[in-house]
């Protein structure tokens, strides 16, 4: 069985990696954990096309391509995040407002500011003082995924055309994926190619979040925290204590 601290951190980096989208469950699943156990897409609808092949296309666009998005979290209220994806050097997401702290992914190895660390195994139940000479200390974690986990559709996402709409002007399909009455996505997707994730709106036990996704195809540097402002998720317990 994991160690207690192992298993909350786990948790809360997916809870605080996703922008929008990445608060978990009570039961301290992710959003895309919780999607999967969704009922499978149907094949095609009225509009023509299958739902899952335009998932599919989606995901594969924008994990091939720079983006960056901005908006609030589910995770963290009243906090904004913004995310840098350059699929050469990795993902950073800067959440600042209640809260402030950085995440970085690169290779399936998460990285995340302990200050953000803390605050997330706070909402997961577990409280932990980290030290003075750790509060400028990422605390790392292999995912196994990559880290266009983070950002990601759901292949069991279903076509919501009630929901269809305009991101920016341009024309968007909405693409619902429910884990739960209280836990509900709606991705819009644009609906010519390229194909590209437009904006994400997110309910979790009545609290919402809205992201859009914008500067498609312009790269923003991501550099990651040096190697002595990291420690791995048993370094950092041994040293706290936990």
């Amino acid at each position: 069985m994991p160690h207690p601290l192992r298993a909350a951190a786990l948790a809360a980096l997916l809870l605080a990696g996703a922008v929008a989208c990445g608060d978990s469950s009570d039961e301290g699943t992710s959003t895309a954990e919780s999607s999967a156990s969704s009922s499978p897409a149907p094949a095609d609808d009225a509009a023509g096309g299958s739902a899952a092949a335009r998932v599919e296309a989606v995901n594969e666009t924008m994990r091939t391509t720079a983006f960056s998005a901005i908006g609030t979290s589910t995770a963290y209220d009243g906090a904004l995040q913004n995310m840098t994806w350059n699929p050469r050097q990795g993902l950073h997401i800067r959440i600042s407002g209640t809260i402030g702290g950085h995440m970085y992914c690169q290779d399936g190895v998460t990285y995340i500011s302990s200050n953000l660390f803390a605050e997330s195994l706070k909402q997961q139940g577990q409280e932990i003082t980290v030290p003075a000479g750790l509060d400028d200390v990422y605390v790392t974690t292999k995912s196994g995924e990559g880290c266009d986990a983070y950002f990601a559709l759901s292949p069991t996402g279903r076509f919501s055309p009630a929901d269809d709409a305009e991101v920016n002007g341009t024309p968007a399909r909405a693409v619902k994926v429910s884990a739960s009455a209280s836990a509900t996505d709606t991705y819009y997707v644009s609906a010519e190619d390229p194909a590209y994730l437009l904006k994400l709106k997110s309910t979790r036990d009545g609290r919402t979040s809205s992201t859009t996704y914008v500067d498609f195809g312009k790269e923003t540097t991501v550099t990651l925290p040096s190697a002595d402002k990291t420690l791995t998720m048993d370094a950092f317990r041994a040293r706290i204590g936990g």
